[in-house]
């Protein structure tokens, strides 16, 4: 059983924002862009320390789908194509009451890597030299 269980989770398409409610009486209003940024999925996050991929360009992403996954977790489908990442109740309750953190070291790596928020802004990930 989690520790944290949704009562409510709206979709708000028009201003891009996941509403949920939790049984404590938390309520966290996330967007979308900040959902897709901090996705739990490998491609996001990478496999282990350091090897997470920071996401650029999402200012503009929708969820046009959200499936339960048991009674844990929900999978959203992102409007860019991503729809590996399985939100747990406890990481969504986790990625409420650290937004404005979270948000913040987002756009200081976003400021870093010399990104966009926005679609089509932000240069070409750099080329690596390696075995190929």
């Amino acid at each position: 059983m989690n520790k944290h269980t949704p009562t409510e989770i709206k979709l708000h398409q028009k201003s891009r924002q996941m509403e949920i409610s939790f049984a404590d009486g938390k309520r966290f209003e996330l967007s979308y862009e900040f959902l897709r940024v901090y996705s739990p999925s490998a491609e996001v996050r990478g496999h282990g320390p350091g090897q997470e991929v920071l996401q650029v360009g999402k200012k503009n992403v929708d969820i046009t789908a959200i499936e339960p996954v048991g009674s844990y977790a929900v999978q959203p489908r992102f409007s860019d194509g991503h729809d590996s990442g399985l939100y747990s109740w406890d990481y969504l309750y986790e990625l409420g009451l650290d937004r404005d953190q979270l948000w913040q070291q987002y756009l200081q790596r976003l400021q870093a890597a010399g990104a966009s928020r926005d679609p089509g802004n932000s240069p070409a990930a750099p080329i690596t030299s390696g075995c190929h």
